[in-house]
């Protein structure tokens, strides 16, 4: 039996053993203890959490990349197909081969937002230049990369924007409380967005085409 015996006489003389139980000891004993566990499961909420949102920021990188590299793999086509037509514009073309270079050795989101802006931009001033070429308008290869690359940069505007989104989240719950107390000391950080900072390139038209027949 727990606790500790003790003696009483009731009024009748009878000797009487009264058990004083140890409740204030326990609850002394169990308060701290069921503070650390629901610290712990506060951490273990947290800490899924914020594995769950970079999760889904990896998966918003991936799908940019895919696109990235989609649009990387039909420049040497365009290319191509401009010059037989065009080929005394070979600055320019040059010029596209060099961006889609930089645009494919990108290691970060950051750097594959400049690089891909640049080669945005260089294509657009292609499809602006093949506007003078009514031949080059008509092929049906030049005609097919158009419509893949329109295709790929819309796509490629939706993977921008979930990805934009994620990082958003994530970001916002590394810096506010109290992720923050669990985000910083297991090794979560910030990740950048991904997006134009030069105002000419971001401003580049299109790449767009208009069909005449």
């Amino acid at each position: 039996m727990s606790g500790l015996l003790k003696a009483s006489i009731n009024p009748h003389g009878a000797a009487i053993l009264v058990c004083v139980g140890n409740k204030p000891m326990n609850i002394a004993l169990w308060l701290p203890i069921g503070i650390v566990a629901l610290a712990l499961i506060g951490v273990v909420l947290i800490y899924n959490r914020l594995v769950r949102a970079r999760a889904l920021v990896r998966e918003g990188w991936s799908g940019i990349s895919v696109q990235l590299r989609r649009r990387a793999d039909l420049v040497p086509n365009l290319v191509n197909t401009v010059a037989g037509y065009a080929d005394h514009e070979r600055g320019l073309l040059d010029e596209v081969t060099a961006r889609r270079s930089e645009a494919t050795q990108a290691a970060n989101p950051g750097d594959a937002a400049r690089a891909d802006s640049a080669l945005g931009g260089v294509l657009g001033r292609l499809m602006v230049v093949a506007e003078a070429y009514p031949a080059l308008k008509a092929d049906a290869n030049f005609r097919q990369l158009q419509d893949e690359l329109s295709e790929i940069e819309s796509e490629l505007q939706g993977a921008r924007r979930y990805y934009n989104a994620t990082v958003r989240d994530l970001n916002t719950r590394i810096a506010s409380f109290p992720d923050l107390l669990v985000a910083r000391p297991l090794g979560f950080r910030e990740e950048a967005f991904f997006e134009d900072n030069d105002p000419a390139i971001a401003t580049a038209p299109t790449v767009h085409f208009d069909r005449k027949s």
